[in-house]
């Protein structure tokens, strides 16, 4: 079985800008790897893209063990701007529609390349929540049914508290304490997920308010999981527990050590991050265009789409 079976992309009937703007002061010397350019997705396609470091600062791409494609930049004394900016095609299809609903595969049958997916990891420690797991969702079947019952426990048990994020928190920390963010959430999912065997992984991204407003107006990048069942990644996101429109994939790995969107190394301090992520019409803004939020067309409960791009779009 491969790691994926092949789909074809459904049509990409919406436009989706997405960025960031980022600061870092540097004393000394230090760099960073960065991880913040839209990965290859059938659900995406970027149209234009924008990528700026700083005062052309020095940076090697390669891409990790998990397919991320990321830059090792070289940071220069003083200040350091790095902005990327991108306008993407998406589908207004919510997650998982066009799945086939699989059964999963045993172990033996997995491909190889997966199997660490199922394995604790440094913030997925499953080995812990193994008799909390079974306890509370071992009679439920295998598969899809228990993934939707994980991450409805999840949703309902812990309280999602914006800004309260630590470095330091695996799991079953969020289980004890009951609150986190998206990133907790993500890794609570999918521990519990690997206690019964179904390769999960750790994925952040961009996530646009398409037919869901969002009084709060949070921009942010977004951290939610993906279980491998029956030949498929299918999307769980227990922050939400709903389908979700227009999720643009940037990482993807064990955990948030793989998934972040910086990695410092040296005397470098985050002093300003922006990220925006909303819908636009077709055509009327560029990468490098001003942040206008008026031209939103997300952030509400209709769904504006428009003409399907075409396929061959890459």
């Amino acid at each position: 079985m491969p790691s994926s079976l092949y789909l074809p992309p459904p049509p990409f009937d919406l436009t989706v800008r997405v960025g960031c703007s980022l600061v870092y002061e540097v004393t000394g010397t230090a760099s960073l790897l960065l991880n913040i350019r839209p990965q290859p997705d059938r659900r995406h396609a970027v149209q234009f893209e924008a990528l700026s470091l700083g005062n052309n600062l020095r940076a090697d791409e390669f891409t990790d063990s998990h397919g991320n494609t990321v830059r090792r930049v070289h940071l220069l004394p003083g200040t350091n701007c790095i902005r990327h900016d991108a306008i993407v095609a998406v589908s207004s299809q919510p997650d998982n529609h066009d799945l086939p609903r699989s059964t999963p595969v045993t172990t033996d049958e997995l491909p190889p390349d997966l199997l660490r997916y199922t394995l604790p990891s440094r913030y997925c420690d499953s080995d812990k929540l193994a008799n909390f797991a079974w306890e509370k969702f071992g009679q439920v079947p295998h598969g899809l049914p228990r993934v939707d019952a994980i991450s409805a426990w999840i949703h309902h048990n812990i309280e999602y508290r914006y800004m309260s994020g630590r470095a330091d928190m695996s799991a079953w920390d969020i289980l004890q304490r009951g609150y986190g963010v998206c990133r907790d959430f993500a890794h609570l999912a999918i521990a519990l997920n690997r206690t019964f065997n179904l390769p999960t992984r750790y994925v952040t991204g961009h996530l646009p308010d398409v037919g869901v407003p969002d009084p709060d107006n949070h921009m942010d990048f977004h951290a939610y999981a993906e279980v491998f069942v029956g030949g498929h990644w299918f999307t769980t996101d227990a922050r939400f527990h709903v389908p979700r429109i227009g999720r643009i994939k940037v990482s993807r790995g064990l955990d948030a050590v793989d998934g972040a969107f910086s990695t410092i190394f040296g005397g470098a301090t985050l002093t300003y991050f922006q990220v925006w992520a909303y819908q636009v019409a077709r055509g009327t803004v560029g990468v490098g265009d001003p942040l206008d939020f008026s031209r939103r067309l997300d952030n509400r409960w209709t769904v504006q789409t428009e003409a399907p791009y075409p396929l061959s779009v890459t």
